[in-house]
């Protein structure tokens, strides 16, 4: 779209790859980031083939390898005895899904996000900067955006892209829908190389992301490039403060714990501290977007429950088709109303697959006894074919009207 100038409010994951996917397209971009540093909360992260397809369109994967593990395969063990119940290889994916599945830090993928963007000379990059209002023009034909920094200023742009996270403060003054508490809080640790070596093997595999199951509990551990793994449990719990370096208290991991394998429970307690941080979705039929000024992506749109791994592929999605969308495009408003109708399916299936991962890993009673069946009879390559729809999916080649 000739003559187009964007914000993006947000310099995560989802911001900064809408950056790159619009600068792409020859779209000028200002990336405004409240914290003066812009850096990654967080852990670790697995990147499935939906996304990192899209990366290497950026040309941004080649570095993420350098800074990944790719894994043999998915396997999921019980919790109990360490048993395997089901594999899902891996090492077919750059052949069954055309790009590869990894699992890295989260600093480690903005890092080379945030490196490719401050190369681009169409992305300009403005740290410290609390966006504190957006209002339309009186024609409507612009949007101004109020930013409180070091000297308040008001810039103008032809579209608003909110990229701000679960708790978006754009989303929240559009007189969109509050975040809503899961009910659940997520644990996370880095186990580091020195404190991973008593566990290495069949409890830890340095080539496995591994999930152990038990009755209202399960555990993800998957490597880290330098020797760490990264760690992360979801509890039911209470809904805490909104931010993402709350410290947990190790009584509570070991209590929902107590009926696992004592090896997995000494790995719980030697894999300290564990941040806990309260898992929000954001699920609503509220449109993402304001006429074609202002547009809500990755979980200020949509945040998702953890439990398929999607929700970086997701803002990963949203960023790129909404380039193309608006790259093709010579009207704001049906570029958007595209983006929502073409996305919103697709988040309402991954949703649903997430709720089916998270039961289907904390079950218990008979009906854990029928889940270890099923799966204990199923072939890798049948639990591979059951991802096709969700890892062979290119948002590069989907019809547009």
């Amino acid at each position: 779209m000739a003559g187009l100038s964007i914000a993006i409010i947000g310099a995560g994951i989802a911001g900064l790859t809408a950056a790159l996917a619009l600068a792409a397209e020859g779209i000028s971009v200002t990336l405004f980031e409240r914290a003066e540093r812009i850096e990654e909360l967080g852990a670790g992260i697995q990147l499935s083939p939906n996304a990192t397809r899209l990366l290497a369109r950026l040309n941004v994967l080649d570095d993420v390898l350098a800074k990944a593990v790719e894994p043999r395969s998915v396997v999921i063990r019980s919790a109990r005895d360490l048993g395997s119940l089901a594999e899902v290889p891996l090492t077919m994916a750059r052949q069954r899904w055309g790009a590869p599945y990894l699992v890295l830090r989260r600093s480690d993928l903005q890092g080379v996000l945030l490196k490719a963007a401050e190369q681009k000379d169409l992305i300009t990059i403005v740290t410290g900067a609390n966006v504190q209002n957006l209002s339309l023009a009186n024609d409507s034909r612009c949007v101004h955006v109020d930013v409180r920094g070091s000297i308040p200023e008001r810039h103008t742009f032809s579209l608003v892209i909110a990229a701000d996270g679960v708790w978006s403060g754009i989303r929240k003054s559009l007189g969109g829908p509050a975040s809503k508490f899961t009910g659940h809080v997520a644990y996370r640790a880095v186990l580091d190389p020195q404190n991973a070596e008593p566990f290495r093997g069949s409890l830890l595999p340095s080539d496995q992301v591994s999930t152990f199951a038990s009755p209202g509990f399960h555990l993800v551990s998957y490597p880290l490039q330098d020797g760490a793994f990264n760690l992360v449990t979801i509890l039911r719990g209470k809904d805490l403060a909104r931010r993402w370096e709350n410290v947990a208290d190790i009584a509570e991991l070991s209590t929902a714990a107590r009926n696992v394998s004592p090896r997995l429970s000494s790995l719980i307690v030697q894999a300290g501290p564990w941040h806990a941080w309260p898992i929000h979705e954001v699920r609503s039929t509220s449109p993402w977007s304001t006429g074609d000024r202002i547009v809500l992506i990755g979980d200020a749109a949509h945040a998702l429950a953890p439990h398929a791994a999607q929700g970086a592929a997701m803002a990963i999605e949203d960023a790129m088709l909404l380039a193309r969308l608006l790259g093709g495009s010579r009207d704001a408003g049906n570029a958007l109303a595209q983006f929502e109708k073409l996305r919103r399916p697709r988040l309402i299936r991954v949703a649903m697959r997430g709720q089916f991962n998270h039961f289907a890993w904390q079950v218990g009673g008979p009906a854990a006894l029928v889940r270890n069946l099923i799966l204990r009879t199923r072939s890798g390559e049948s639990l591979a074919a059951d991802f096709d729809w969700l890892y062979g999916y290119d948002i590069g080649k989907i019809a547009l009207n």
